[in-house]
């Protein structure tokens, strides 16, 4: 890059080839595959990931609703369970990239997950909620 001084006729073209130079290249999901990393899903895998946890979001929200159903408290405290698990996996998995990086991380993140569930099915049975 040429040295030049402000007010000089090369300043706006000296200015255009720092921007390029400073501005990182796009590049295709298959070129970045190939380098080493890994592919990125499409924009439409997570539209349809959005959308299942917006339905199971609705159905949690539906559980409340005790005029709705005549199930018992067990019953629901299972299904709410088993919902967030779903959730969790789905948030995990896919927008925070879990799914695509080291198996490492997804067993730590998992690991978690079975310790909390313990700790929260412990303090379920000690306050006798079940």
């Amino acid at each position: 890059m040429a040295t030049v001084t402000p007010g000089s006729a090369d300043t706006a073209q000296a200015s255009d080839e720092s921007m390029r130079e400073a501005t990182p290249t796009a590049h295709a999901p298959e070129e970045h595959a190939s380098a080493g990393g890994h592919a990125h899903p499409s924009n439409w895998l997570y539209v349809k990931v959005a959308i299942y946890l917006a339905l199971l979001t609705a159905f949690e929200v539906f559980t409340y609703f005790e005029t709705v159903h005549g199930w018992g408290d067990t019953a629901i405290i299972i299904m709410l369970v088993i919902m967030m698990l779903l959730k969790f996996f789905l948030v995990v998995a896919f927008f925070m990239h879990l799914k695509f990086d080291s198996p490492i991380f997804w067993r730590l993140f998992v690991f978690g997950l079975i310790l909390a569930m313990a700790v929260y099915m412990v303090m379920l049975t000690a306050f006798r909620f079940w």
